[in-house]
């Protein structure tokens, strides 16, 4: 078996990351957040679809306790998880979060980071991180709130209730379900479909959505102008029309 805390695949569209520490239901530990970055910093150069998921039936249990109990205020101040899960959220390309069973803690602010959730039925996703004694700070007081709204978000990350797998959907915090042994088929089929666009217009997409609400309409007019002086838009355009006997 693969010992590596984070095993990579890689193609030259996209990037399959497993969280691997079967033991510990794949609690993420500092281990998986510094080959997080570094995966990141791979994929800031050479831009590719990123599908993260778990092994043995669960995408991530939460941060590793032992590790979290030993931090102190100044490690807290350095955002040890929250940087690294920023730092995913920011990626050129789109994120996929393939989601078996549970995402708790570290594990649901994780998933947060990606452009797009699914899961299996089995799924259960929330923190319940106020019950130890800590809150969820990489990530799930924001971000959690701009997914399902201010009110699933307050009563999660207050009460610690977890979200099952229709629960989640109904929320729009997952996109669809799909059986265990279907779940990368499903997140595969979705990095065909994003491969099948323009690479640019993908990255200016994202970086569109991820843009400040006072930022807009400019930033889609600036990106929108690069896009419209692009090669691949000429082509694919005049492929287009060709198809329909236009010219």
């Amino acid at each position: 078996m693969n010992e590596e805390p984070l095993v990579i695949e890689r193609s030259p569209d996209r990037v399959v990351a497993r969280l691997n520490r079967p033991d510990k239901r794949n609690a993420i530990d500092r281990e998986i957040i510094d080959v997080l970055h570094a995966l990141c910093e791979e994929l800031e150069t050479e831009p590719r679809i990123l599908i993260l998921t778990g092994v043995d039936g669960v995408f991530a249990a939460g941060a590793d306790i032992t590790q979290l109990r030993a931090r102190r205020a100044e490690d807290a101040r350095r955002g040890i998880n929250a940087t690294a899960f920023v730092r995913i959220h920011e990626l050129p390309m789109p994120v996929i979060a393939a989601i078996d069973g549970y995402a708790l803690g570290g594990g649901a602010e994780l998933a947060y980071a990606a452009d797009i959730r699914i899961a299996t039925p089995t799924l259960k996703i929330g923190n319940p991180e106020t019950g130890l004694g800590i809150m969820a700070a990489a990530g799930g007081t924001w971000r959690l709130r701009e997914i399902v709204g201010d009110g699933l978000a307050s009563e999660m990350l207050l009460t610690g209730r977890l979200l099952t797998a229709d629960e989640a959907l109904r929320a729009g915090l997952v996109s669809s379900i799909h059986a265990a042994d279907e779940l990368l088929v499903a997140a595969h089929a979705i990095a065909d479909r994003i491969a099948a666009n323009d690479p640019l217009a993908t990255q200016h997409t994202k970086r569109a959505m991820r843009a400040p609400r006072e930022t807009h309409p400019g930033i889609d007019g600036d990106l929108q102008a690069e896009l419209f002086e692009s090669p691949e838009k000429m082509r694919r355009m005049t492929e287009f029309l060709e198809r329909r006997g236009r010219r």
